[in-house]
């Protein structure tokens, strides 16, 4: 069951079982975000959809299962610049521009978590007791934004994302000839990566400080992945503590590349519903 309403101008999408409308279980919210170029309409996006709603259905929980999403800024129903959407061949500001998308996708997520069940439920009808996210691409760099900076997110799983933008974007602009200093990268940009970094988080620690302690993270990326590279990834989420009462599990599928496969959606619908 599809509903689309719309928060503050946001249109949103909530997607639920059929059996949610008449039960009266606490809920389980997983916010679903596309890639770059994408929408929530996307093939990918609708299939992730389809396939954790259809298992959430047939299983008989303790919770029931309500799945969030929205277009990122500047896609979709939102998209106002193509030029802002494309790579350094076409646009001089894409460090910026992608940076700025991710953030704001994080942000808006935060957003809807402050007004949606107000929204949905007026009355009180119904409580969402946990929070998720997970995302693809561009969306799996928002995801794990959102994961560090909100701590009502305790699902945290990022599909061929990236938690670290400055190791990810400055190859692919050194690849292109692209030089890491203005007017690509300007140093007041560079002071807001440096002080927004998830690699300058003790993410590695088990201080009351990190940000991931108690939660239950799933990472998910192709081990031949040639726009997001694992290798980008790896010491971040080697080193990454959730602590005694958070999990951390990793899946690198081999030989895939930049894709959503199989693999991947049967892992995360398999994680989403040991936790409903």
């Amino acid at each position: 069951m599809k509903q689309t309403i719309v928060v503050a101008g946001l249109d949103v999408q909530v997607y639920t079982t059929d059996a949610f409308k008449t039960s009266t279980k606490p809920i389980l919210a997983v916010f679903v975000l596309h890639g770059r170029l994408g929408s929530t309409e996307v093939d990918y996006v609708q299939n992730v959809i389809t396939s954790v709603l259809k298992a959430a259905g047939e299983h008989q929980g303790e919770k029931d299962l309500m799945i969030v999403a929205f277009d990122h800024r500047n896609h979709g129903t939102r998209l106002r610049s193509e030029v802002a959407n494309q790579s350094f061949e076409q646009n001089a500001n894409h460090a910026i521009d992608m940076y700025a998308i991710q953030a704001g996708t994080s942000e808006d997520v935060s957003f809807l978590i402050d007004f949606l069940e107000s929204i949905l439920f007026p009355a009180n009808e119904r409580e969402v007791v946990e929070w998720g996210v997970t995302g693809i691409s561009l969306g799996g760099h928002s995801t794990w934004m959102v994961g560090a900076a909100d701590p009502r997110v305790t699902l945290v799983v990022p599909i061929i994302g990236c938690p670290d933008y400055l190791g990810l974007i400055q190859p692919r602009a050194t690849a292109l000839g692209v030089a890491i200093g203005p007017p690509h990268f300007p140093d007041s940009l560079m002071k807001v990566l440096k002080a927004k970094a998830l690699t300058a988080l003790p993410y590695n620690s088990k201080a009351p400080e990190n940000p991931f302690l108690g939660k239950k993270v799933l990472v998910l990326s192709g081990g031949s992945d040639p726009l997001v590279p694992w290798s980008t990834s790896q010491a971040f989420v080697e080193g990454l503590e959730v602590g005694p009462h958070g999990s951390k599990e990793v899946k690198v599928v081999e030989g895939v590349g930049h894709e959503v496969v199989p693999p991947m959606v049967d892992a995360l619908v398999a994680f989403i519903l040991a936790k409903l």
